[in-house]
Order: C-alpha cells, then sequence, then structure tokens
C-alpha cells in the first residue's frame, strides 16, 4: 500500500524471551473464531477522537482493516505511510466510524492490494445452495495499539475503539497479552483456534542499521582492542545472517503468493485428460488406494 519500514511477522508467544528479538511492535494483530454469543461487547471509549477508528462495512476484510488500524495510529518517524494512505488519512480525520469504513471500501488502492492476495477460485458454481456456508467457521481479526499513552482493542466490528487502559512504550504488549489471554481463555481450555501476529519495524532495515552501526564501532576502535573488536565482529556477522534470512524470507513471501493465485486447474484437467487417453490414469488410481490402504 506504500508504507514503508513494516512488516508482519507472526508471533509464537508474547512472553518476554519470544518477543525480544521482535525489536519495536508498533501493534498486534489477533485472529480468533468469532462467536456472536459470547456476549463480549466491551463499551466504546467515547473521548477517542486522536483514535483512527473504522467500522467494517465489507464482508472477509478484517484482515486489512486490522493492519490499517495499526498502520494510521502510528506516531513515529520511523514509518513512512506514503503518498496515498497518508492523503487518505489526512481526508477522513474528521469522519465517523461508519462513514471512514465506506472510504476503506471506495479505496482502489486498498482495494486493489486487498484482492490482489485473493485465492484463485477457479469454479463457477451455479447451482448454490442458499444454506451453505451457514455451519462454517468465521474468523476475525482485531488490532491491539498503543495511542497517547492508552491500549487500545480496534474491532471494526466494534461500535468504536476500547480503551484498555494507561500503559507505555515497555508495557504495552504485557498489558495486550493479558487482554488476549482472556479472550481466549472465554472459549475453554479445548479452543485452539487462535493466531497472533505483530506489525513491526521492517527486520531488513533493523539488521542494516546494526550492521552500519557495528561498522562505525569497528572503525572507531584500536587495532589494540582485540577483545572488544571480536565481539564486534561476531556481533556483525549475526547481523548479516539475519539480514540474509531476511532476505530470503522475502523471495518465498512473494512465491507463495503467486502460487497462492495461480489456477492450477487447467494443467491439472489436461494432465488427467491425457493419462486417460493413455489408459495410465486408471492404473495409477488403484495404485494410489492400494498404497492409502497399506498407509
Amino acid at each position: 500500500m506504500g508504507c514503508k519500514g513494516v512488516q508482519v511477522e507472526e508471533i509464537w508467544s508474547l512472553d518476554p524471551e519470544f518477543t525480544a528479538d521482535l525489536g519495536h511492535v508498533y501493534g498486534l494483530i489477533f485472529l480468533f473464531k468469532w462467536q456472536n454469543n459470547k456476549g463480549y461487547a466491551p463499551p466504546a471509549d467515547d473521548n477517542a477522537d486522536h483514535v483512527f477508528f473504522a467500522n467494517q462495512v465489507i464482508n472477509n476484510a478484517c484482515a486489512t482493516q486490522a493492519i490499517l488500524s495499526i498502520l494510521l495510529n502510528i506516531d513515529s518517524d520511523d514509518v513512512e505511510l506514503g503518498e496515498e494512505l497518508k492523503n487518505f488519512k489526512e481526508f477522513t480525520a474528521n469522519f465517523p466510524p461508519d462513514i471512514k469504513g465506506l472510504a476503506i471500501s471506495n479505496s482502489e488502492l486498498i482495494r486493489s492490494v486487498h484482492n490482489s492476495f485473493a485465492r484463485s477460485d477457479p469454479f463457477v458454481n451455479e447451482t448454490v445452495d442458499p444454506n451453505a456456508g451457514k455451519d462454517q467457521d468465521v474468523y476475525h481479526f482485531i488490532a491491539f495499539t498503543p495511542i497517547h499513552g492508552a491500549l487500545y482493542e480496534l474491532d471494526g466490528l466494534s461500535k468504536g475503539p476500547v480503551n484498555l487502559g494507561p500503559c507505555n512504550d515497555t508495557n504495552w504488549v504485557e498489558k495486550a497479552n493479558e487482554a488476549i489471554r482472556k479472550r481466549m481463555d472465554s472459549y475453554g481450555s479445548s479452543a485452539l483456534h487462535f493466531s497472533l501476529m505483530a506489525l513491526i519495524k521492517d527486520k531488513i532495515e533493523q539488521m542494516e542499521e546494526m550492521i552500519e552501526e557495528t561498522d562505525g564501532i569497528l572503525l572507531s576502535l584500536s587495532e589494540d582492542d582485540v577483545e572488544a573488536r571480536n565481539k564486534a565482529n561476531q556481533d556483525r556477522i549475526m547481523y548479516n545472517q539475519v539480514l540474509q534470512q531476511e532476505l530470503e524470507k522475502r523471495k518465498k513471501w512473494h512465491r507463495e503468493n503467486v502460487l497462492r493465485k495461480h489456477n492450477f486447474i487447467p494443467i491439472i484437467y489436461n494432465l488427467l485428460r491425457n493419462l486417460a487417453e493413455k489408459d495410465q490414469l486408471d492404473p495409477l488410481v488403484a495404485k494410489a488406494k492400494d498404497k492409502a490402504k497399506n498407509r
């Protein structure tokens, strides 16, 4: 969306030993199985005009909206929103939440980026069952982020932003952890339908800054200070390894997104048809069935 300086990282725990390596965390995105009968309806903060909050007005957009809820509330020179998101934030600043939500749905930039991650759906069912999908699980994304000394829960399906109490830069993740655990506990100990992601400072930029800083330290050290130079060189090697891992991760992300969007049905269909024409399909199916039975 034109924003620079951040990335999303999936995380498995908010305990300090796990979050230390994340660097600066701007917000958390929590995924859970949505249940309308849970009775969780905390009061919205009526004095939160300083918070960018938008109601969700379109289906299946809660993940994108959770990311925007964090991005458009970041007050940091380290994050460059980009011209279009910056203009969007300024244009909608005085809109009520429902109109902000409509503005998100009408943004060509946001819509095109959101749709670019959609899975390929090669099948069109012309005899759609009107009752289909009613028993399917529905999942929802919400955001947690610190804003002006308070921790906020930002859920597009709520009436407004929920103030979870005062916080600072060092303890807000711990407070968010408490709120998330409380939400998870309400589902019972057997529920596993949760996921958590963090919007953090771009790790590539982090490592490049650390390498540059270490190079400066090495230049300032005398040749006689062997111990300090060895320590700095070891740190530089470690930072460079993390940098290369992140660069490789970006390549994998790109490939995964290309594969997810690609329609493989034509090649699969033609492969099966050619095998059938050569009388090779039935033996392969029989072999696969035997293999499955033995397994």
